[in-house]
C-alpha cells in the first residue's frame, strides 16, 4: 500500500483532467491516477497471488481459482482528490469466499494506514502501530452521524436520514472511507450511507468489526453494496439507525 500512496501522492494537488463515468446525468470522476494507482497493486497481487481473485473499481473483476479473492478502491474520495482535500483513501480488502478477513485503508498524505482483521483493528503512524476501538458505550442523542453526501440518499430514505440526524448530537457530510476509519477509532460513533459500490465498503467491513463495531446492510448481513450501508460503534445504537432508516 506504501507503493501504492506514493503513485497517488505524485498526483495529489497537480493539474488532472478528470473523465466523467456516470450514465445519465451526474458526476462520477475517474482520473489517471485512479488507474495509476489500481494498475499497480492489480500487478503486485498478480505476481504474489496469481491464483487469486481481483476486483477494483477501474478494471472490473479477475475470477481466481481460489477461494480468495482482493478487492480495492484506487481512491475512496476522488471528488476530494480532484480539490486538494486528504479526505480520501487508497483501499484494499481480502474476501475469503466472498467474506471480508482483512481490510487496510491507507491515507499517504496525512501518513496513516488503518486495517483490521475482524477481531482487531489498529492505526499505523509515525512509525508506530496501535490498536483502536469504537466508542462502546454511545447513544444516539450523544452520537456523532457521518455521511459523504446527502444526494446519496433518494426520496424517503432521505428523509429518514434527517429525521435520524435531528436526534444526534453533531452531524457531519464529507470523508468517505475515511468515516469508517474514524468510528473504528472511537471519533465518529453511526456512519448511514446508501447506494454503495462492493470495493466502497467491503474493505472496510473488518476495521469497523475488529475495532468492536458492526457495519451491516438494512437486513443484518454483511453490506455487499447497492443498498444501505449501516456502521455504528455498538448493538444499540446499530439497532436504533436500522430502524429509523427502516421506517
Amino acid at each position: 500500500m506504501a507503493e501504492a500512496g506514493k503513485i497517488a501522492v505524485s498526483h495529489f494537488r497537480r493539474p488532472l483532467a478528470a473523465l466523467n463515468k456516470a450514465e445519465g446525468g451526474g458526476f462520477d470522476p475517474v482520473t489517471e491516477a485512479d488507474r495509476a494507482v489500481e494498475a499497480h497493486i492489480r500487478e503486485r497481487i498478480e505476481e504474489r497471488y496469481p491464483d487469486h481473485g481481483v476486483t477494483g473499481e477501474e478494471f472490473g473483476a479477475k475470477t481466481g481459482a481460489s477461494a480468495w479473492s482482493w478487492i480495492l478502491d484506487p481512491i475512496d474520495g476522488t471528488r476530494s482528490f480532484l480539490v486538494g482535500l486528504p479526505a480520501w483513501g487508497c483501499l484494499l480488502g481480502l474476501l475469503r469466499d466472498g467474506e471480508p478477513i482483512l481490510g487496510f485503508m491507507h491515507q499517504p498524505v496525512v501518513g496513516e494506514t488503518f486495517s483490521g482483521d475482524g477481531e482487531c483493528a489498529w492505526i499505523d503512524r509515525g512509525g508506530g502501530r496501535r490498536p483502536i476501538r469504537v466508542r462502546a458505550k454511545a447513544g444516539v442523542a450523544d452520537a456523532i452521524l457521518g455521511a459523504t453526501h446527502p444526494s446519496m440518499f433518494k426520496g424517503a430514505a432521505l428523509l429518514r436520514f434527517e429525521a435520524l440526524a435531528a436526534r444526534v448530537r453533531m452531524m457531519r457530510y464529507g470523508g468517505d472511507c475515511y468515516n469508517y476509519c474514524l468510528l473504528a477509532h472511537g471519533l465518529m460513533d453511526l456512519v448511514v450511507e446508501d447506494d454503495m459500490k462492493p470495493y466502497d465498503i467491503l474493505p472496510l467491513v473488518p476495521i469497523v468489526r475488529g475495532a468492536g463495531g458492526l457495519v451491516t446492510d438494512l437486513e443484518g448481513a454483511t453490506p455487499r453494496g447497492g443498498d444501505m450501508v449501516i456502521a455504528a460503534a455498538n448493538q444499540a445504537l446499530h439497532r436504533e439507525a436500522l430502524k429509523a432508516m427502516r421506517g
